[in-house]
């Protein structure tokens, strides 16, 4: 086994992925955390590891590898899973035709079932039958609780591949073979940044010159579900048709998204798309909105909140709909249409960030292909 070392910036998945692709290629590994747990974007989304929203080839093959790595740690105990698929639900004509159009392009590959009224409401109680067109459903989703995901998988890697973690402790300085935490210095032979704080500190020049945008989104939870009930797939209203990239591949994309400017103009002005997930312990996870920039009001807005929620009791309903919690979260993504950013400004030193808020479905995959790149 090599004895070569590495350290990786950054204890969010992409960190977290990177961490484990390099112990399994034989590296001794430490990660470098700023703060004493993560509590980034990597917990504050829906859980939802999505191969669908991928359009065909080495993305939709990156988020397939993400899903089973994802399972097979599940599998180990480290936390629960549930392969429950997704379900894409038409009330306008328009978005019935979008789910017809997918289903042609990519129903026999990916198994998907168009489903009538009647179909849909039998994989999901809490649809709402009134003026339902028919859905859409894709068996490769499934959830994890991210809060619960997130926490565990440190100690999972530390178990299994003896990954040192290094809690409250922000990086002052990163050089070939070198890092410095706290004053205090670090060899590796390969360094990783993963943060996007990180990244934004310790290469401002970089980060400054590069095509990176950050996004804010809202979202929100419910209590658990009584009674064990269940919302069964992940649901999604016909918005999010339009927010996806696999789904421009449908000829009436644009249609839709011009019947939303007209007719939903709110909501287009916020980058809102509807969906729910239910986590293994019963409650619900609903959003979101999409605000681009730089520097973000730190508060949420009521309004953004209500028109999600507006939307989403027009396709769902559920038996605890009462709203527990909301926060907002801040990820990053690329302008120049890049899935990321992966570049080393000197030798020996890798950034690896800008998954554009699909680090669930994506970051195993990718940390996989990035060291074999190398």
């Amino acid at each position: 086994m090599s004895s070569r070392s590495a350290i990786v910036v950054g204890a969010g998945i992409v960190g977290l992925a990177t961490a484990r692709a390099l112990a399994k290629n034989g590296f001794k590994v430490s990660v470098f955390e700023r703060t004493e747990r993560a509590v980034g974007a990597s917990i504050r989304n829906f859980g939802l590891i999505l191969p669908f929203a991928q359009p065909d080839g080495p993305m939709y093959e990156r988020a397939i590898r993400t899903r089973s790595v994802w399972k097979e740690i599940s599998e180990t105990g480290a936390f629960p899973h549930l392969p429950v698929g997704s379900m894409f639900v038409a009330y306008q004509p328009l978005e019935w035709t979008i789910l017809q159009e997918l289903y042609e392009i990519y129903g026999q590959s990916r198994n998907l079932k168009l489903l009538n009224p009647q179909e849909v409401c039998q994989y999901s109680q809490a649809i709402i039958p009134e003026r339902l067109l028919g859905g859409l459903y894709s068996p490769d989703e499934m959830i994890v609780d991210p809060r619960e995901a997130i926490a565990s998988l440190p100690k999972f890697l530390e178990s299994v591949h003896k990954i040192r973690f290094y809690w409250g402790r922000p990086v002052q300085s990163v050089s070939t073979h070198k890092l410095v935490s706290n004053g205090e210095e670090f060899q590796a032979d390969l360094i990783f940044v993963c943060s996007g704080a990180d990244f934004e500190s310790l290469y401002p020049g970089i980060y400054g010159n590069s095509s990176i945008i950050k996004c804010k989104l809202q979202m929100m939870r419910t209590a658990i579900q009584p009674d064990n009930w269940r919302i069964g797939p992940a649901l999604c209203g016909g918005l999010s048709l339009i927010h996806y990239k696999s789904f421009t591949s449908a000829p009436s994309i644009g249609l839709l998204k011009d019947f939303y400017e007209q007719t939903m103009k709110p909501y287009m002005d916020w980058g809102i798309h509807v969906m729910v997930t239910q986590n293994p312990a019963g409650e619900l996870t609903i959003g979101d909105s999409h605000e681009y920039g730089n520097t973000f009001d730190p508060f949420q807005k009521s309004s953004i909140n209500n028109l999600v929620l507006d939307y989403l009791n027009r396709f769902a309903v559920f038996r605890q709909p009462g709203i527990t919690q909301t926060w907002s979260g801040i990820y990053s993504k690329m302008t120049d249409g890049s899935t990321e950013i992966c570049l080393s400004p000197e030798p020996g030193v890798y950034i690896l960030n800008a998954l554009g808020g699909a680090g669930m479905s994506l970051s195993f995959g990718l940390a996989e292909e990035v060291l074999l790149s190398l």
